[in-house]
């Protein structure tokens, strides 16, 4: 089927979007999987009316989501945090009450792919008016992303992203014309359909304080010094999906030389919602039209899912190996309506 279209490698290249609303982490050479074990010291904790059981002594047990950055600077996994120096955080008004945000990731990491999938199949997806953006006629992008978060205010967890590249809102320019503009100016649109995590904390978080597709189940992502390999099970612990790739030349870069914002669009107790998250990338490499990416579908929630979106040709692999986040909790956006009154 992907035979039928023509590539040009400088067109390509402009597809390729870190789509993510979570972020990255884990350090070089180690596996992380995080989901809670029976023999962890835990204590409960509030979130609005929910009680979650968290490691004890870990970030959210101490900082309650407002860390004293004085402290976390004192944390040698935590590394240089004078980027978040510069993100005051606030008290929000949420669907669960007062929350501050944004969240910090001081060390991710992640794992992705950008594939390319039919239109019509992405439409079938997407709630309206939300529109796929698409780089080819008939075409349109799926990111397939592996997240951990090494050290964070919600602490360490795992997260799977399935999302759809999306226009703006009431845009009007030609989908290459878009695609180029948010490059230029390092801002990306999506909708995301699936985002399973491996501890509670992080679930009830997305689930009642984003309205987000999140479930729990086991997810391991581990960046060496050759390769890279990621997998999510089933809840049942059978395999779903994995991905096994060489691993790209990472480049380092100074710290805040390489900020970009990522906008989820997603509904939240019947209103169009966004939620932006900014990222600092620290170590990053990138493959246009990988040739020895392993993409292994078992079965499965996400297996079911990429197979419906249609999604096939990898287009590029992504890989970030230190990165800092901040995610801010989702605001109302207008432009788009209230589907509530649309019923």
């Amino acid at each position: 089927m992907f035979k039928q279209v023509k590539f040009r490698r400088s067109a390509a290249a402009s597809i390729g979007i870190f789509l993510s609303l979570s972020a990255y982490a884990t350090t070089p050479d180690t596996t992380s999987s995080n989901i809670e074990k029976n023999d962890q010291q835990t204590t409960v904790v509030e979130f609005g009316p929910y009680k979650v059981n968290v490691p004890k002594g870990g970030y959210y047990d101490r900082f309650r989501m407002n860390p004293d950055l004085d402290e976390v600077a004192k944390d040698p996994a935590a590394g240089n945090i004078d980027y978040f120096r510069t993100i005051p955080k606030k008290l929000v008004e949420t669907r669960v009450g007062k929350v501050w945000s944004p969240n910090f990731y001081y060390r991710t990491s992640n794992v992705q792919l950008l594939m390319l999938a039919p239109v019509s199949k992405l439409k079938a997806k997407l709630p309206a008016p939300l529109e796929p953006l698409q780089p080819f006629p008939g075409y349109g992008l799926v990111s397939l992303t592996f997240f951990s978060y090494a050290v964070g205010d919600v602490d360490p967890y795992n997260e799977v992203s399935v999302a759809v590249v999306v226009r703006q809102p009431s845009a009007h320019k030609f989908h290459t014309t878009e695609l180029l503009s948010s490059m230029r100016n390092h801002k990306y649109y999506g909708h995301v359909l699936a985002l399973p995590v491996d501890t509670e904390i992080a679930r009830v978080r997305g689930v009642y304080g984003y309205q987000l597709p999140k479930w729990l189940t086991t997810i391991d992502m581990t960046i060496g010094n050759k390769n890279v390999e990621a997998q999510i099970f089933n809840i049942d612990g059978k395999p779903d999906v994995s991905i096994t790739a060489p691993l790209p030349k990472i480049k380092n870069v100074k710290p805040q030389s390489h900020i970009e914002t990522k906008t989820m669009f997603n509904l939240v107790d019947g209103q169009w919602h966004s939620t932006s998250v900014e990222s600092n990338t620290l170590a990053f490499g990138q493959q246009l039209f990988p040739r020895n990416v392993q993409l292994v579908r078992n079965g499965g929630p996400i297996t079911k899912l990429l197979d419906e979106l249609g999604a096939g040709k990898v287009l590029r692999l992504d890989v970030v190996k230190d990165a800092q986040l901040a995610l801010n909790m989702p605001i109302p956006l207008e432009s788009l309506g209230d589907e509530s009154n649309k019923k």
